[in-house]
This record gives C-alpha cells, sequence and structure tokens, in this order.
C-alpha cells in the first residue's frame, strides 16, 4: 500500500537535507588520497565457458589504494571501444559468479560489476574484504564508522566506486567518453555519488536508490536498512547530532546538487525500503537533465528487468 507521498507532491517534493560546509573539500582529499595510492589494475581473462560473451577478473585499488575485485564482460571477440556500464551492487550483494549478470554485455556494452567491499555474503557472493575496522555498530552497514565520516563505511565504498570508473577509463576495450553508471538500491545510491564525483561518466541510471534523503528516511520508514539508524540511536540516545552529521556527508541528494549529466532515475510507489519521496527528493536537486520513471504498484523490486531494458535505450541515447 502507498506509506509516502504520491502524485504532484512527489513530483515536486525536495527536502531540507544538511549539507556539510566542508562537503566538497572532504571528498576531493579522498579521492585525491585514494588516486595517490592506487596500484595498478589487474585483468585476468576468465575461461566462464560463454560463447557469446568475454569475462575478465579485475583487480584495481580502491579507497587507501585497498584491493578491490570486479568482473568485466564483454561481447566476445569485441575489438572497438565500447560504451561502458559500471555497476554498483545492492545491499548485502557481491559480485557473484563470472556467469552470472550477463545483461549489459549482451547489450552490447563493456560492463564493469564493481564487488561490494565486505558484503557479498546476503544473496550473491563476494570477494573482496573490508579491512579497516570499526567501533560499535548496529548489525549491516550504515552505521559501521558512524563515529566521524573519516571512518564511515560507505565513504570507503563510494571512493571504491569513483576508482572503478578510473579503472574502466584505462581499459583497452572500454570507450573513455562513453561511460555511465547503473545500479539498483545501495547500488543506485553509489551510483549517485560516482555521477557526482567523476567527471568522467557521461550518463546515469539510480533505480529505486538508497542512501538518499537518510534523515528522513529513518523517519518514515521501519524497513532495513534505513531501520538501523534508529535502532543504533534508541541505544546512543546521546549520538543524535553526530550520527546525522556523520551520514550527511554520503546523502544522495547532496551528491545530486553537483551532477549535471543525463540521469534516469526509477522509484516504486510501494516501497517501504526507499520511500519515494527520498528518491524523488534526489531526483528534483540533480543539477542535470533527468526522468523519473514510477512504478505505481510495485515494492523496492521497482521496474525489475524493465528498469535495466529502459536504462540500456537511455544509455544508448545518451552516449552518442
Amino acid at each position: 500500500m502507498y506509506t509516502d507521498l504520491t502524485g504532484e507532491a512527489l513530483l515536486e517534493f525536495t527536502s531540507a537535507v544538511r549539507e556539510p560546509e566542508d562537503f566538497d573539500e572532504f571528498w576531493a582529499e579522498t579521492i585525491t588520497r585514494a588516486r595517490a595510492a592506487a596500484a595498478p589494475v589487474v585483468v585476468e581473462r576468465v575461461g566462464a565457458g560463454l560463447a557469446t560473451i568475454d569475462v575478465f577478473d579485475v583487480t584495481f585499488t580502491g579507497f587507501d589504494g585497498q584491493p578491490v575485485r570486479a568482473w568485466l564482460r564483454a561481447p566476445a571477440g569485441a575489438a572497438a571501444p565500447l560504451p561502458t556500464v559500471v555497476e554498483f551492487i545492492g545491499y548485502g550483494g557481491g559480485r557473484g559468479r563470472p556467469t552470472e549478470n550477463l545483461y549489459w554485455a549482451s547489450a552490447g556494452f563493456a560492463h564493469l560489476y564493481m564487488d561490494t567491499r565486505g558484503q557479498g555474503s546476503s544473496w550473491s557472493r563476494g570477494d573482496t574484504a573490508d579491512p579497516v575496522g570499526a567501533g560499535p555498530h548496529y548489525p549491516g552497514f550504515l552505521t559501521r564508522g558512524i563515529e566521524s565520516p573519516e571512518s564511515l563505511y560507505y565513504v570507503r565504498l563510494i571512493t571504491d566506486a569513483v576508482r572503478a570508473v578510473d579503472t574502466a577509463a584505462e581499459l583497452p576495450i572500454v570507450d573513455p567518453e562513453r561511460i555511465a553508471v547503473f545500479g539498483i538500491s545501495q547500488g543506485g545510491g553509489v551510483a549517485i555519488a560516482a555521477a557526482s564525483l567523476h567527471e568522467g561518466v557521461k550518463a546515469a541510471a539510480p533505480c529505486v536508490p538508497f542512501l538518499c534523503d537518510i534523515e528522513r528516511a529513518a523517519g518514515i520508514t521501519d524497513a532495513y536498512p534505513y531501520r538501523e539508524v534508529a535502532d543504533y540511536l534508541a541505544v546512543h540516545r546521546d549520538g543524535v547530532e553526530n550520527v546525522l552529521r556523520s551520514l550527511s556527508y554520503i546523502d544522495g541528494v547532496t551528491f545530486a546538487k553537483r551532477a549535471a549529466v543525463p540521469a534516469r532515475f526509477s522509484a516504486a510507489l510501494m516501497d517501504a525500503i526507499c520511500p519515494p519521496s527520498t528518491i524523488a527528493a534526489a531526483r528534483n536537486a540533480w543539477a542535470g537533465p533527468t526522468e523519473l520513471a514510477i512504478w505505481r504498484f510495485n515494492g523496492h523490486e521497482g521496474g525489475g528487468p524493465v528498469d535495466a531494458e529502459e536504462a540500456a535505450a537511455f544509455f544508448r541515447h545518451t552516449l552518442t
């Protein structure tokens, strides 16, 4: 059922997301440090037994020079530089097996599918550790390292995402002038950040994105992962302002204000996990041209395969 804004109220919604005064400086310094610590990319062909798609195991360095894994998939035998989709993964998932997630390569794109540090044991396996320790936090990832933005888990993940775009641009099969970012849920939130932080991203398609208007989301839904914030603060009663300050450095609404490339968003009106008003807040703040697909009778699955199909058509149009 509908539990959030719909109709014109949704389309016109703007939020009062707190924006840190040093937001741009913080991210510029964080990305600069990661790039300074970068090691050469390692790419190895994988014998996946596929006739129409070539698969490569990629290792690059993300936050603080730490190794991150990815799969690169491309149409078999493709020689010319290709339009490329860098994809980020939903909450709890990892890069999976080399024979999974074949849609983008089948559609003619090079596809860099970034593993998610420390996750990948919920619905799809991962191969990337998060070697950074964390203080007390509610089980999950949203409050991990919540003591400060410098220690916050999602700062590391977003930095990895920017470095994934760096890495894609270096690969011979990739046309560096035609790189798009895509993701669903957590992946969509990370895609918003990558589109904001990396000048090489030319288009974005965040589907039912997480990490948007986090303070509002934590107060209007009981669904996880946003519920992790409320559960943490129910115990750390004196930590509200510090927690909200830390989370403000990763909020998609603030990133959206700095993202000027074309974007296709999607939201579902029955989504309790990522409430549609939080997604509209990011979409309506986006600095560039946007489209918004609204799925009236869907929950967090959003448009499912239709979201990917429409994103592919959007990328073909914008990456020309």
